[in-house]
């Protein structure tokens, strides 16, 4: 009888074990397929006047989080960028253009090139080409910045954004696509860039960039001047843009929407 109960108590716990044993490697093989998520942080709360931040952020970030391995994180305080919180962030998404040249000042700008040099990702939106126009270096790291010598942008009105390189993990694939924005004219500098897609000036006829991408040490930057205003940010074919130029900063392959003809 002992030996019976012995036997019968040795079976359950080899069959305790097995599903012990089971359930482990089924949350191992789960966990080793969850997707990586990288945070990234949407820096926001100052800018022109003309646009609207308030308005346009929660639009933006709402594009952004359509992609679930990004996990946004809005700040509406430039000085945030003094923070050594910064570095724990993949990406940095700079929505802004700063008007006094103490914020973030100088500890800001040296934080952000000093995240971006070893290894974080940077995406410039719209009229953050015209920030830290106090900080000379800014064109190395921003590629292009604002002159406000030059002509500012076309009309405010709809125009073709033509896809100039389909290899690049941001545009492989993407189709050209209409936008109702401000094609801007107004950026300078010989910074060595990556061109992803330019239109065309009805006002001079002109072909001006709209999405490119650089080195910064051993960082990513994506710059694109869309995005004046909801209707811009709201058309599909933009939002899929900075969605997979946030991925691809933050080291993350770029994902294109189930709906290709956006």
């Amino acid at each position: 009888m002992i030996a019976r109960m012995t036997t019968s108590a040795l079976r359950s716990s080899l069959f305790l074990l097995l599903v012990l044993g089971a359930a482990a490697l089924f949350a191992a093989d789960q966990g080793a397929a969850a997707p990586a998520v990288k945070r990234v942080l949407l820096l926001t709360g100052e800018d022109y006047p003309g646009h609207k931040w308030q308005e346009t952020a929660p639009v933006l970030r709402d594009q952004l989080a359509k992609d679930a391995r990004l996990n946004i994180e809005v700040v509406q305080d430039l000085k945030f960028l003094r923070s050594p919180e910064v570095q724990n962030f993949a990406a940095i998404v700079l929505h802004f253009k700063n008007y006094d040249p103490a914020v973030p000042g100088p500890e800001g700008q040296e934080n952000l090139a000093r995240f971006v040099r070893q290894g974080g990702g940077a995406v410039l939106v719209h009229f953050a080409c015209g920030a830290f126009q106090e900080w000379p270096e800014f064109v190395q790291l921003a590629g292009r910045v604002w002159d406000p010598k030059l002509r500012g942008h076309d009309p405010h009105g709809a125009f073709r954004v033509e896809i100039v390189n389909t290899e690049h993990p941001i545009t492989q694939g993407f189709a050209p696509f209409e936008v109702t924005d401000e094609l801007y004219t107004c950026l300078a500098g010989d910074t060595p860039i990556t061109l992803l897609a330019t239109a065309v000036s009805k006002v001079d006829q002109k072909a001006y960039p709209m999405a490119f991408v650089l080195p910064f040490g051993q960082g990513r930057v994506f710059h694109s001047p869309l995005g004046h205003d909801v209707t811009a940010f709201s058309t599909p074919a933009v939002g899929e843009l900075f969605r997979r130029a946030t991925a691809w900063a933050a080291g993350l392959p770029p994902i294109p929407a189930a709906d290709s003809s956006r």
